[in-house]
C-alpha cells in the first residue's frame, strides 16, 4: 500500500490544485517513484489511498502502465491518517503481511534493491513490524531529532521523551495485519501499531544502504534533487 491521502499543507502552494503525489521530484511525480519501485521488486497490486484532489491522482493512476496493477481506496468523505488509511484497505491483503509505503520519501539502493533488502530480513516468527531505518545524520529533508534505538539484532525501541536517538523511520514497512486486531477508531496513526508491536518485542528494523529523502515541502524538492539525482 502507497500512501497519499494526505492534504500536503506543507506543500503549499504547489497543492492547491495538484494532489501532492503528482508532485515532480526531478521530472517524476512522487507517487510513480513508488509505484515503479514496488513493480521492479514483483510486487503485483498496490492499493492506493486518495483524499485530496482525489479525482486528479485517480486519473493519474488509470494511465499507467504496468505492474503493479492499482487499486484505489477512496477516502474523500473522512482522511483516516496513515494507520486509519491501512485498516480501511486491510481487505485487500487478504491477512497476509504486507508492505506499506509512505508516499512522500524518495530513495536511491545501495548494494540491494531496498525492498528485496527489507524482505529478505522479515521473519514472521519474531517480527509484527519490520521498518526501513535510515540514519539521521543522512535523512535529507528530516529535522527531528530521531524515531527510535536498534540493538543488535534489529529490534527497535521507541525514542524516549528529550533524547535524541540516531535512527528515522524510513518510510517503508512490511507489517502484519494482527496488529490491526481490535482498533474501532477509523482514525488513527501507524505509530499505534508501531507501538504495539514494540510492547510485544516485535518491532525490528533494517538499516537503508543507499541515499533516501524525505520531501514533505518545496525546499526539500530541491533539497532532494540536488543529493540524489544531480
Amino acid at each position: 500500500m502507497v500512501l497519499a491521502a494526505g492534504l500536503g499543507r506543507r506543500m503549499l502552494p504547489l497543492t492547491e490544485t495538484t494532489p501532492k503525489p503528482l508532485v515532480e521530484v526531478a521530472g517524476r511525480p512522487l507517487i510513480d517513484r513508488s509505484l515503479d519501485r514496488l513493480g521492479e521488486a514483483g510486487v503485483k497490486q498496490a492499493v492506493v489511498n486518495v483524499h485530496h484532489h482525489a479525482g486528479k491522482l485517480e486519473k493519474h493512476l488509470a494511465r499507467r502502465k504496468g505492474r503493479p496493477e492499482v487499486i484505489v481506496s477512496d477516502e474523500r468523505k473522512q482522511l483516516l491518517d496513515s494507520g486509519g488509511g491501512v485498516a480501511h484497505a486491510l481487505d485487500h491483503f487478504k491477512g497476509k503481511p504486507f508492505w506499506v509505503v509512505n508516499g512522500d520519501i524518495v530513495w536511491l539502493d545501495g548494494l540491494n534493491n531496498t525492498f528485496k533488502l527489507v524482505a529478505n530480513y522479515w521473519d514472521k516468527g519474531r517480527m509484527d513490524a519490520l521498518l526501513l531505518i535510515v540514519a539521521a545524520v543522512s535523512a535529507h529533508g528530516y529535522r527531528g531529532q530521531g524515531d527510535f534505538d536498534m540493538d543488535a539484532d534489529g529490534r527497535l525501541k521507541r525514542k524516549a521523551e528529550r533524547t535524541i536517538t540516531p535512527f528515522v523511520y524510513g518510510g517503508i514497512a512490511i507489517l502484519s495485519p494482527k496488529l490491526f486486531k481490535g482498533i474501532d477508531d477509523r482514525v488513527f496513526s501507524l505509530n499505534r501499531v508501531f507501538d504495539r508491536a514494540e510492547a510485544h518485542g516485535r518491532l525490528y528494523g533494517v538499516m537503508h544502504e543507499g541515499r533516501w529523502a524525505h520531501v514533505g515541502t518545496p525546499d526539500a524538492i530541491v533539497e532532494a534533487e540536488r543529493r540524489l539525482f544531480a
